[in-house]
Protein backbone atom coordinates (compact mmCIF):
# COMPACT_ATOMS: atom_id res chain seq x y z
CA UNK A 1 0.00 0.00 0.00
CA UNK A 2 1.24 3.59 -1.13
CA UNK A 3 2.04 5.88 1.97
CA UNK A 4 0.96 8.94 1.00
CA UNK A 5 1.42 11.91 3.20
CA UNK A 6 -0.57 15.36 3.38
CA UNK A 7 1.21 18.52 3.84
CA UNK A 8 -1.05 20.94 4.71
CA UNK A 9 -0.14 24.72 5.68
CA UNK A 10 -0.77 28.63 4.00
CA UNK A 11 2.09 28.61 2.11
CA UNK A 12 2.33 32.43 2.31
CA UNK A 13 4.65 32.08 0.62
CA UNK A 14 6.58 28.88 0.44
CA UNK A 15 9.77 29.03 1.88
CA UNK A 16 13.15 27.13 2.04
CA UNK A 17 12.10 25.57 5.16
CA UNK A 18 8.80 24.95 3.46
CA UNK A 19 10.66 23.02 0.75
CA UNK A 20 13.30 21.21 2.54
CA UNK A 21 10.34 19.78 5.04
CA UNK A 22 8.71 18.48 1.66
CA UNK A 23 12.72 16.89 0.32
CA UNK A 24 12.41 15.46 3.75
CA UNK A 25 8.86 13.94 3.61
CA UNK A 26 9.77 12.48 -0.08
CA UNK A 27 12.67 10.74 1.57
CA UNK A 28 10.11 9.39 4.00
CA UNK A 29 6.84 8.50 2.13
CA UNK A 30 5.73 7.30 -1.40
CA UNK A 31 3.66 10.57 -1.87
CA UNK A 32 3.50 13.66 -0.66
CA UNK A 33 0.51 16.37 -1.67
CA UNK A 34 1.34 19.81 -0.58
CA UNK A 35 -2.23 21.18 0.51
CA UNK A 36 -2.34 25.10 0.33
CA UNK A 37 -5.27 26.56 2.73
CA UNK A 38 -7.39 29.37 1.57
CA UNK A 39 -6.52 30.68 4.58
CA UNK A 40 -9.01 33.75 4.62
CA UNK A 41 -8.78 34.09 8.65
CA UNK A 42 -4.86 35.31 8.28
CA UNK A 43 -5.38 37.69 5.37
CA UNK A 44 -2.57 36.09 3.11
CA UNK A 45 -0.36 38.16 1.16
CA UNK A 46 -1.12 36.27 -2.28
CA UNK A 47 -4.04 34.70 -3.54
CA UNK A 48 -4.39 31.18 -3.39
CA UNK A 49 -3.85 30.77 -7.07
CA UNK A 50 -0.21 32.83 -6.33
CA UNK A 51 0.58 30.58 -3.84
CA UNK A 52 -0.18 27.48 -5.86
CA UNK A 53 1.44 28.90 -8.67
CA UNK A 54 4.63 29.60 -6.68
CA UNK A 55 4.45 25.59 -5.09
CA UNK A 56 4.25 24.18 -8.56
CA UNK A 57 7.23 26.17 -9.96
CA UNK A 58 9.11 25.68 -6.96
CA UNK A 59 8.74 21.42 -6.97
CA UNK A 60 8.36 21.08 -10.96
CA UNK A 61 11.68 19.17 -10.51
CA UNK A 62 10.93 17.11 -7.59
CA UNK A 63 8.80 13.44 -8.66
CA UNK A 64 5.58 12.44 -6.31
CA UNK A 65 4.82 15.37 -5.31
CA UNK A 66 1.80 17.55 -6.13
CA UNK A 67 -0.13 20.60 -4.64
CA UNK A 68 -3.87 21.44 -4.75
CA UNK A 69 -6.02 24.23 -2.38
CA UNK A 70 -8.38 23.62 -0.08
CA UNK A 71 -11.11 25.30 2.25
CA UNK A 72 -12.03 22.37 4.41
CA UNK A 73 -10.97 20.17 7.52
CA UNK A 74 -7.28 18.61 7.02
CA UNK A 75 -8.40 15.37 7.94
CA UNK A 76 -11.49 15.39 5.27
CA UNK A 77 -8.71 16.29 2.75
CA UNK A 78 -6.52 13.73 4.21
CA UNK A 79 -9.05 10.98 4.08
CA UNK A 80 -10.78 12.17 0.15
CA UNK A 81 -6.78 11.66 -1.11
CA UNK A 82 -6.09 8.36 0.86
CA UNK A 83 -3.57 10.35 2.89
CA UNK A 84 -2.72 8.79 6.05
CA UNK A 85 -0.25 10.89 7.69
CA UNK A 86 -0.09 14.53 8.09
CA UNK A 87 3.34 16.77 8.04
CA UNK A 88 3.83 19.69 10.03
CA UNK A 89 7.31 21.37 10.37
CA UNK A 90 8.82 22.19 13.29
CA UNK A 91 11.71 25.19 13.73
CA UNK A 92 11.74 26.20 16.88
CA UNK A 93 10.37 25.11 20.56
CA UNK A 94 7.57 28.05 20.04
CA UNK A 95 6.01 26.08 17.33
CA UNK A 96 5.80 22.69 18.88
CA UNK A 97 2.71 23.56 21.82
CA UNK A 98 0.76 24.69 18.45
CA UNK A 99 1.54 21.86 16.29
CA UNK A 100 1.07 19.57 18.94
CA UNK A 101 -2.44 20.58 20.26
CA UNK A 102 -3.41 20.64 16.18
CA UNK A 103 -1.78 17.16 16.09
CA UNK A 104 -4.13 15.71 18.93
CA UNK A 105 -7.02 17.70 17.18
CA UNK A 106 -6.46 15.98 14.29
CA UNK A 107 -6.34 12.45 15.50
CA UNK A 108 -9.37 13.24 18.02
CA UNK A 109 -11.25 13.41 14.24
CA UNK A 110 -9.56 10.72 12.83
CA UNK A 111 -7.17 8.57 14.48
CA UNK A 112 -6.00 6.83 11.70
CA UNK A 113 -4.43 9.55 10.14
CA UNK A 114 -0.79 10.25 11.98
CA UNK A 115 0.97 13.56 12.10
CA UNK A 116 4.85 13.74 11.20
CA UNK A 117 6.97 16.41 12.51
CA UNK A 118 9.86 16.93 10.56
CA UNK A 119 12.59 19.90 11.31
CA UNK A 120 14.52 21.35 8.49
CA UNK A 121 18.00 21.84 8.13
CA UNK A 122 19.46 24.50 10.70
CA UNK A 123 20.24 27.09 7.99
CA UNK A 124 16.37 27.11 7.20
CA UNK A 125 15.03 27.13 11.31
CA UNK A 126 14.75 30.55 11.23
CA UNK A 127 12.57 31.13 8.03
CA UNK A 128 8.90 31.74 8.36
CA UNK A 129 6.39 33.24 5.44
CA UNK A 130 5.58 36.13 7.95
CA UNK A 131 9.27 37.06 8.15
CA UNK A 132 9.30 36.89 4.08
CA UNK A 133 6.24 39.32 3.94
CA UNK A 134 7.47 41.55 6.39
CA UNK A 135 10.82 41.76 4.58
CA UNK A 136 8.89 42.03 1.12
CA UNK A 137 6.78 44.80 2.86
CA UNK A 138 10.06 47.21 2.26
CA UNK A 139 11.74 45.53 -0.83
CA UNK A 140 14.16 43.95 0.79
CA UNK A 141 16.29 41.24 0.23
CA UNK A 142 14.51 37.74 0.10
CA UNK A 143 16.10 35.59 -2.44
CA UNK A 144 18.02 33.83 0.53
CA UNK A 145 14.82 32.68 2.23
CA UNK A 146 12.74 31.33 -0.91
CA UNK A 147 12.83 29.01 -3.50
CA UNK A 148 14.30 31.18 -6.59
CA UNK A 149 11.31 30.58 -8.95
CA UNK A 150 9.16 31.91 -5.95
CA UNK A 151 11.64 35.17 -6.41
CA UNK A 152 10.84 35.36 -9.65
CA UNK A 153 7.23 35.01 -9.80
CA UNK A 154 7.06 37.85 -6.26
CA UNK A 155 9.15 39.93 -8.62
CA UNK A 156 6.72 39.79 -11.45
CA UNK A 157 3.94 40.60 -9.09
CA UNK A 158 5.26 43.60 -7.89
Amino acid sequence: MKRIALYPGTFDPITNGHFDVIKRALALFDEVIIAVAVSQDKKPMFTLDQRIEMIKKAIADLENVSVLGFNNLTVELARAHNATILIRGLRAISDFEYELQLGYLNNSLDDSIETVYLMPKLQHAFISSSSVRNLLKFNAKTEHLIPKEVQEIIENIK
